[in-house]
């Protein structure tokens, strides 16, 4: 299981230096997880080891959100004083959201009747 954490920690690595070399906007993390994804599409299955690491981190997942709280938590007075705007954004991202995935549920749907 290890080998497969330092592989996702150089697939990490290695769309970080993607990312800084590119200028892109897309964070190197990100960038990172599409090259798993693209081994994993070249490989067609998943090692063991990538299952099983996948696995815990995904059993563990809360724990990656206790920097983003103790930031939220360092940020109350901005939130305090940008509550309208940030609330305004959640909500019409969210609906966005909502009514998109919608769409492409209905369109999947209707092309896997008419298939």
């Amino acid at each position: 299981m290890w080998t497969a954490f330092v592989a996702i920690a150089l697939a990490d690595v290695a769309g970080e230096v993607i990312a800084r070399l590119t200028g892109t906007a897309i964070p190197g993390p990100v960038l990172g997880m599409f090259l798993v994804l693209a081994a994993l599409f070249a490989a067609r299955r998943a090692p063991p080891a990538l299952e099983q690491a996948s696995d815990f981190l995904t059993r563990h997942l809360s724990l990656f959100f206790v920097p983003a709280a103790v930031g939220i938590l360092d940020q109350v007075g901005a939130l305090r004083r940008d509550a309208l705007p940030i609330t305004a954004a959640l909500v019409g991202s969210t609906l966005v959201g909502l009514v998109v995935s919608a769409l492409v549920f209905s369109a999947l749907a209707r092309r896997a009747r008419g298939a």
